[in-house]
């Protein structure tokens, strides 16, 4: 076995990367639940995507609105090609006597460069199309909102999970030390002569599982943080000081008519499907304005002639009515599909208000139903302080065995739990009564 100097073991403390438990832990970032909710709905992954689908939404109203703009363009070209007269019915008369002409003509040179402009006068369904893709954009921002609600809804929870892991650790802290109290009781109770060796064994074994569930209650507060960093978007192994406290902030109580009627109003799922089925509507009505007759004014401008020294100014400017007849019924079946996606947004709209007033209901349920188990725990725990008070005297005075005091210590690490799993159930309610109304980014 390598042994350690004591200068060598100072050298190795000072030297970086000589001993892992010399190092100081990176300091918490401090975060309350307010502070979750707004990075979680405006920096995370799923939240900047759905930003870029509306960039790419507002990119498409450009694009539809470019049929309505001047189209200027600039071309440029010389050739040099011969001509078979024959070929093209044409027949040179010929004197008698005399041969026949050669009937290759060429070659003939050209040379043309030239600027070329169209302007639509009346475009029906460049306009409607225009405004179709403006409605889409609306959709799109609608997701967006979805986004920051879902993601802002999921920090919630992650930071209420890293409160109960936080809370459960503290709990499993306070029972080791009263198991370190209790243990020393015991001793003083052997040495006294009031108590046999078993009490002693008893408060040692329960000193040791009360250490066990620490280890183990301190995993679960690690693994919270690591959950609650992956939902803010930042480094796993950033830490976090937090600054609320599960139950802190509860919201006034609130009636289900008006918080159904609330959601109704601000859910962006619904905003969402509105706006597609809107789009839909749109897009109908943009291809039922192909079959309208289109006017667009041309114009050309350039140079002409054999040679680019020769060349002169040539000009042309004209009118030109388009009317689309028949395209293989392809209109038609644009058209049914639109049909369809309008009909598909109108029964999702249905159900999902439906859905919507479920959740609300059964939010205020698991609200109602949490704060109930808050008032049971909470008495449940009181119990347990007072039956480990007065198994506590009862052992100190000698009239009963640490059996008792034991069940109490095990009667009051139970109520704990409870009181703990209470709190984070009506917290947990309140957050997902925010989320089905749509205001889990309004959560403090």
């Amino acid at each position: 076995m390598r042994m350690w100097t004591p200068a060598a073991l100072v050298a190795a403390l000072l030297i970086p990367g000589g001993a892992a438990f010399a190092q100081a832990p990176a300091p918490r970032v401090p975060l309350s639940l307010g502070d979750a909710v707004t990075r979680a709905a405006e920096r995370t992954a799923g939240v900047e995507l759905a930003g870029l689908r509306v960039s790419e939404a507002q990119a498409r109203v450009g694009q539809a609105r470019s049929a309505l703009l001047p189209n200027l363009s600039a071309a440029m070209g010389t050739s040099s090609r011969t001509f078979n007269l024959e070929a093209m019915g044409i027949s040179l008369p010929t004197p008698p006597g005399t041969p026949a002409p050669d009937p290759l003509v060429g070659p003939v040179s050209n040379v043309d460069a030239r600027l070329r402009l169209s302007q639509p006068l009346f475009d029906a369904a460049g306009y409607l199309r225009t405004r179709a893709a403006k409605v889409a954009v609306g959709g799109s921002e609608a997701e967006r909102s979805v986004a920051a609600e879902a993601a802002a809804s999921r920090a919630a929870m992650a930071y209420l999970k890293a409160e109960r892991a936080q809370a459960v650790l503290a709990a499993r802290e306070a029972d080791v030390k009263l198991a370190a109290e209790l243990l020393d009781l015991a001793e003083t109770q052997l040495k006294a002569g009031v108590s046999t060796a078993i009490d002693v064994t008893r408060a040692r074994t329960q000193k040791v599982a009360a250490e066990g569930q620490q280890l183990v209650a301190k995993n679960a507060a690690e693994q919270a943080q690591i959950d609650l960093a992956r939902s803010l978007g930042m480094d796993p192994a950033t830490r976090f000081a937090l600054s609320d406290s599960l139950g802190a902030g509860a919201p006034a109580g609130v009636g289900a008519e008006q918080a159904v009627a609330e959601a109704l109003s601000k859910r962006p799922e619904l905003r969402q499907v509105a706006a597609m089925s809107d789009a839909a509507k749109a897009n109908r009505r943009a291809i039922q304005a192909e079959r309208l007759p289109r006017l667009d004014v041309v114009a050309d401008y350039g140079a002409s002639g054999l040679n680019a020294n020769d060349a002169i100014a040539t000009r042309q400017v004209g009118i030109q009515v388009s009317v689309p007849l028949v395209d293989g019924l392809r209109r038609e079946s644009r058209l049914a599909e639109q049909d369809a996606v309008h009909r598909e947004m109108e029964l999702r709209a249905s159900d999902l208000r439906q859905q919507v007033s479920a959740e609300v209901q059964a939010a205020l349920l698991d609200l109602e139903n949490g704060r109930q188990q808050q008032a049971v725990a909470a008495e449940r725990l009181r119990l347990a302080e007072e039956e480990l008070s007065q198994a506590r005297e009862r052992f100190s005075n000698g009239v009963a065995g640490n059996i008792e005091l034991i069940n109490a210590q095990q009667s009051l690490n139970r109520a704990r739990d409870a009181e703990i799993d209470a709190r984070f159930a009506t917290a947990a309610a309140q957050a997902n009564l925010a989320r089905a109304m749509g205001a889990a980014q309004e959560i403090r």
